[in-house]
């Protein structure tokens, strides 16, 4: 009976131990694995798809308006709106609190080309994260527009109810955009930012319709609509376009981008919500460390008992390693 029950105890420390050693193996590779996250196109080779939302404070660092500056009378449209913002995140332009423009924050600055409202015009810009929660308003920055046209009607203007939009590299953006004033018909073009020659579209009364591209190579480009109507008149819009994916940045003669004394190739990912950049390959061991516990109690354990038996073997005058 006490052989048999000896054998069971060995038994169990035995399984304690493959139990160990198997979760420790198990926690070590999956931690250890590359955590890659393509939101876009999760059939990517070697891509993860992961779905979830993710809590996070709302930006707290205001972006600029360092030009134009209070005060300042403009005769002709579109001026450039520049200032400092918070790196990465999107920034968009409001002339009267009426969405004017957008831009993606890169390295600390940014650049917006705008339309005025004739008159007084209030300019604030405001920054938003991957979640679209809004952070603090920038300096107002109050400027005037005098519209020097002989007996000058209502403007044309065209707007959109969207900031910022994505599709795959390969698959089609489409974008709504709305025309108002002026007299038609419209003559819209669009630069799309990506090198390809400007889309013109012919549009004979104002209201709502659709723009579409086809970017070839993930990225983040600005988008410049122009829209000039039967008089001459023009507005203009600039908003972003995501294409999906990974970029690796390259040099001039299209080797890849290495930081000096690293050897590691920088790529950005791109996504629907922005962009990151990733510099190195990222492990992941804390689900290790939380095994460490158990494999030594489990040790400690198995030697207490193992020492346990080898003296009662000893006091019974058999020998202590007998069946061990």
């Amino acid at each position: 009976m006490k052989k048999s029950m000896s054998h069971r105890w060995d038994g169990l420390v035995r399984s304690l131990f493959v139990v160990a050693f198997v979760l420790a193996a198990f926690f070590l590779v999956m931690g250890s694995m590359q955590v890659s996250a393509q939101s876009s196109d999760p059939e990517q080779s070697g891509s993860v798809g992961v779905t979830g939302t993710i809590s996070a404070p709302p930006p707290t660092q205001a972006a600029t308006i360092s030009s134009p500056g209070t005060g300042q009378t403009f005769t002709d449209v579109p001026i450039p709106i520049t200032g400092l913002c918070p790196d990465g995140l999107l920034v968009k332009l409001f002339k009267n609190n009426v969405f004017a423009g957008a831009t993606q924050c890169v390295g600390g600055s940014y650049e917006i080309i705008i339309d005025l409202f004739p008159g007084t015009n209030d300019l604030v810009a405001r920054v938003f994260d991957d979640l679209d929660q809004a952070g603090p308003d920038s300096n107002v920055a109050t400027v005037e527009f005098v519209d020097n046209r002989v007996g000058a009607g209502t403007r044309v203007s065209v707007t959109s109810n969207y900031a910022k939009r994505g599709a795959n590299p390969s698959q089609t953006l489409t974008w709504p955009i709305v025309i108002s004033g002026g007299d038609s018909p419209y003559a819209v073009s669009v630069d799309w930012g990506d090198g390809t020659e400007l889309e013109l579209i012919s549009r004979d009364f104002p209201g709502s319709f659709d723009i579409s591209h086809t970017y070839e190579l993930p990225g983040v480009y600005n988008i410049v609509v122009q829209v000039t109507d039967v008089n001459g008149v023009s507005t203009f819009l600039q908003i972003v376009g995501v294409a999906n994916g990974i970029i690796t940045q390259a040099n001039d003669d299209g080797t890849p981008l290495t930081p000096e004394g690293t050897g590691e190739n920088i790529t950005t990912t791109i996504t629907r919500f922005g962009t990151s950049t990733v510099g190195r390959t990222e492990y992941i061991w804390w689900p290790a460390l939380l095994l460490i516990p158990f494999i030594v109690s489990t040790f400690w354990l198995g030697k207490r008992y193992m020492l346990h038996v080898m003296k009662k073997r000893i006091q019974r005058g058999e020998h202590p390693f007998t069946d061990i």
